[in-house]
């Protein structure tokens, strides 16, 4: 198959997930009790306001490979959109980046205060749990509590909030240590997205092992590519990012590198069609250059 062809395929599996993400999402966030509306407005603002859905879809991509159940993966998949989120609203916070437009759009503090923007972040990261424990509950399954238990420490104390904890430091970090920051500020959910995919879905050890590995270089790849959208941003100037130490050609080396091994890790896959995962590396990998 081409790659053009490939291209198609992976446009329509977008076109036809994101519409049920999207109402799961509603489903999960639509108030339930009294004067909820306005957290309800906060959150939706957040959730939808133009974001690529890539860690839930990364996700659902994953545990296509190995099951069509998607009344299972959709709460799933939108608790890692919800976690997602949270983290940005944070990021954005005047204590954090400080940032005020977030895809073209007012950022959560600046359309509804800090004060909310904090406790929407807060209910968002909530929720994402509350839905996956709920699942934990109703299916009395290892693979659900595993593939949970692996969502949450992602994105906590060892994952993505240690990234951030990292982030905000005022030490000189060296080009090893940016990259740790970024394997866990942002490759950490990427690659968890996909590896409980594979969880879920009902993959074996080794499968689940090669997913995790490709996820990783993915989320590497994914993040060195937007230090170099950001080359040109003044506002970028002072952030710790590897544009410090590199120029943007030893960074598009280093994009190669990781997509390599991507690429390499998903031929090992012998008796899966992962054309889909294969066309995301190059479309990822070089947006925008």
């Amino acid at each position: 198959m081409t790659s053009i062809g490939r291209m198609i395929m992976l446009e329509e599996l977008f076109k036809e997930y994101i519409p049920l993400l999207d109402n799961e999402l509603e489903s999960i966030i639509a108030p339930k009790k009294m004067y909820q509306e306005r957290l309800y407005e906060s959150m939706k603002y957040s959730l939808f306001s133009g974001g690529k859905r890539l860690r839930p879809m990364l996700f659902l991509m994953s545990y296509t490979l190995f099951s069509n159940n998607l009344k299972i993966a959709l709460p799933f998949a939108a608790s890692i959109e919800m976690i997602h989120t949270y983290s940005l609203i944070h990021d954005d916070l005047p204590s954090m980046d400080n940032d005020d437009y977030r895809r073209g759009k007012l950022t959560s503090h600046k359309m509804f205060g800090e004060s909310l923007a904090i406790l929407t972040g807060d209910a968002l990261f909530n929720l994402a749990y509350e839905t996956i424990l709920k699942l934990t509950m109703e299916i009395n399954d290892y693979r659900v509590r595993r593939a949970g238990y692996e969502i949450s420490k992602a994105a906590g104390y060892s994952g993505m909030i240690l990234g951030q904890v990292i982030d905000t430091c005022e030490d000189e970090l060296n080009s090893s240590e940016i990259m740790y920051m970024y394997s866990l500020k942002t490759a950490e959910l990427i690659r968890a997205s996909i590896s409980t995919g594979a969880i879920l879905g009902g993959a074996n050890n080794e499968q689940i092992l090669i997913l995790d590995e490709f996820g990783k270089y993915l989320g590497i790849s994914y993040q060195i590519q937007d230090d170099i959208l950001d080359l040109d941003k003044d506002k970028e100037i002072n952030k710790l990012t590897l544009s410090k130490y590199h120029s943007k050609d030893q960074l598009i080396n280093l994009i190669n590198e990781s997509n390599e091994k991507c690429l390499n890790l998903l031929s090992q896959l012998d008796n899966l069609n992962t054309s889909f995962f294969e066309e995301l590396v190059n479309k990822l990998a070089y947006r925008n250059i």
